[in-house]
């Protein structure tokens, strides 16, 4: 312990009794002179990790000096104590004078509130939230949760958000503050995988809203007292991805029902962007006082943004300026990250193989990176013939992580306007980090990159080098890129170098194994008689994947016509009619083509991994 009982610090904070610690913290009840109770955080700098430092202040400390909210828990005084182990800093902060949210839900008959005095809460620390979310660079909690919510009995029963141990900027990537104690329940997928915003608060919210009005967790996930927080992360996934939307059926109001839905939303898009959007949903129809003071005072903040977008109009004029922007922004279809992943994949095991355990490892595992200060991939190259699957790899891929996927083809950033496309490419880029982390797929990249020594118009080598410029390090924004040509070496040689497209992978002509499983992937579920895959594999000999799902497809065509089981002969039959799309001269092409890409990733000094191992 870094305190006794019955110590006094700062001439003025009597120490009660310890209330908890951790290897570098330790909160304390204590009173001032006339006996009244205060809560205290003390640091040991000398333990404190470095991320929780900035400019030797404590972040939680100089955070808390600026907030002054009904909402929020009140700063009262910090200050520096020093003992035989080295410096100490200290925060102040009002006491829970009252009762935690927990402990109010435990006393509860079948641990719930009624409706009014839920949505009472639960507004309450919405406007604490968006006071945050409204501070100079936008204050995040990130660590809502029934718990950190208390009712005074000072301020008769309001809400005040309280620990403010993990507030911190957006971010995407490993965490700035220790994630050992938060609650896995009331956190969204994205926040698992790095990326923290104010929809992550607002889903948190909405949890502990659902918590108050059903009495149970989100998904109803409950932890044992010994278990990691990557098993209890591991628990909260299996239990979304079983039951798959959140079950709003225990809510009696329809409105209600809605609102957390939409709160709790699996969808990063589909949920909540601010809580503007939410209160309004909540004060719709309701004439209490509360909402109508709400209502009035979102009307004037939509007032004030209002006016501050006509100011912000150029002279030429809102319609025209409408149309640019329209035409420079990217159409583009945002497929969520769930599937089968690599269970839909036949074949290429030491492909997959590799990819789980140099690069989808350190995606998903922020933890495990920051332990081993090891830098995330920015992306990679999917080359080799054509047919082989690349772009459905890449989709796949992005199943395999849970990352949401956006495949891009060229024509998808054409333009008639002057640098219109660069203005597709960048807003691209910008939709793919607010979706973060997702996977940004380009079909036939070398459309979009072609090499600058060739004779490049100026608008497309401007082209180039917005994407050079939006494809560096874009693995700090959430973004990983797969790329996928049959013609690589027609791509500007600039973008295939670290902390751009960072791995080259050659995706070859099905072996027969692959061959044999693809087979038995494309026929699964049709009606057939006795299959030999493996000689069905011999006889295609040659045949990339897309040969042999038309194969397929077209015996179970005539099967069906003829209303018979897909036979082997059938099958035999169709494979011999039809040529292979990859001849030999072509394959040797690629084999050189392989040889000179495996010699351009030499020369980038890449790892085996596409890691980037700089220090810096």
């Amino acid at each position: 312990m870094i305190l006794k009982e019955g110590q006094t610090i700062g001439n003025k904070w009597h120490v009660v009794y310890l209330i908890k610690e951790n290897p570098y913290a330790e909160s304390y009840r204590v009173e001032d002179e006339s006996g009244n109770p205060y809560f205290m955080k003390i640091y040991r700098l000398k333990n404190t990790p470095e991320k929780l430092i900035v400019n030797g202040d404590v972040v939680e400390i100089a955070a808390c000096r600026q907030l002054s909210h009904k909402n929020i828990v009140s700063y009262i005084d910090d200050g520096t104590y020093q003992d035989e182990a080295g410096e100490c800093r200290y925060l102040i902060a009002t006491y829970f004078s009252g009762k935690l949210l927990s402990e109010l839900l435990q006393s509860k008959k079948k641990n719930k509130l009624d409706k009014k005095t839920a949505v009472k809460i639960f507004i309450e620390m919405l406007q604490g939230l968006q006071y945050l979310h409204e501070r100079p660079g936008v204050m995040l909690h990130n660590d809502i949760n029934p718990t950190n919510v208390m009712l005074s009995s000072k301020t008769r029963g309001i809400a005040e958000i309280i620990d403010m141990g993990h507030l911190s900027s957006r971010f995407m990537g490993t965490p700035p503050f220790d994630t050992a104690d938060l609650d896995p329940r009331y956190a969204s997928g994205q926040s698992f995988l790095g990326k923290y915003d104010e929809r992550n608060d607002i889903f948190a919210a909405t949890g502990v809203f659902y918590t108050m009005l059903t009495g149970k967790a989100p998904w109803g996930v409950e932890f044992s007292p010994d278990m990691s927080r990557k098993e209890k992360i591991r628990l909260v996934q299996k239990a979304r991805s079983e039951q798959g939307e959140i079950n709003v059926d225990d809510i009696e109001d329809e409105k209600l029902q809605a609102i957390v839905a939409c709160g709790l939303s699996l969808s990063y898009t589909d949920r909540y962007e601010s809580v503007d959007e939410i209160l309004n949903d909540l004060i719709a129809d309701d004439d209490s006082e509360i909402a109508n003071e709400l209502r009035d005072r979102l009307a004037t903040r939509q007032q004030e943004a209002t006016k501050d977008d006509e100011e912000s109009q150029d002279w030429s004029g809102g319609s025209s300026r409408t149309q640019v922007a329209s035409e420079t922004s990217a159409d583009i279809e945002i497929k969520r990250g769930n599937g089968n992943g690599f269970a839909d994949i036949a074949g290429m095991d030491d492909l997959k193989e590799m990819l789980r355990k140099r690069v989808i490892l350190i995606l998903k595992d922020k933890e495990l990176a920051e332990k081993y200060k090891l830098t995330p991939p920015n992306g990679m190259l999917l080359y080799g013939p054509p047919g082989c699957g690349k772009s459905f790899f890449a989709e796949k891929f992005a199943e395999e992580t849970g990352f949401n996927f956006i495949l891009v083809k060229a024509s998808d950033l054409g333009s008639i306007y002057i640098h219109g496309s660069q203005g597709k490419i960048a807003d691209l880029f910008k939709k793919a980090e607010e979706n973060a982390p997702s996977v940004l797929c380009f079909d036939e990249f070398d459309a979009f990159v072609p090499s600058r020594s060739g004779d490049l118009g100026s608008n497309q080598a401007g082209e180039v080098n917005e994407f050079l410029s939006q494809l560096n390090n874009c693995s700090k924004r959430g973004i990983f890129v797969i790329a996928t040509s049959n013609r690589p070496d027609k791509v500007d040689p600039a973008v295939l170098r670290t902390g751009r497209i960072d791995k080259q992978v050659y995706v070859p002509m099905p072996d027969l194994t692959a061959r044999r499983l693809m087979f038995e992937l494309y026929l699964k579920d049709r009606p057939c008689g006795e299959i030999d895959s493996e000689a069905l594999a011999q006889k295609a000999d040659g045949y990339v994947a897309s040969d042999i799902a038309y194969a397929v497809n077209e015996a179970a065509t005539i099967a069906a016509f003829n209303n018979e089981i897909i036979t082997q002969e059938l099958l035999i039959k169709t494979i011999e009619g039809i040529k292979p799309s990859v001849n030999k001269d072509l394959l040797k092409e690629y084999e050189e083509m392989r040889n000179q890409m495996e010699g351009i990733s030499r020369s980038n000094s890449l790892p085996r991994v596409g890691f980037n191992t700089n220090n810096d």
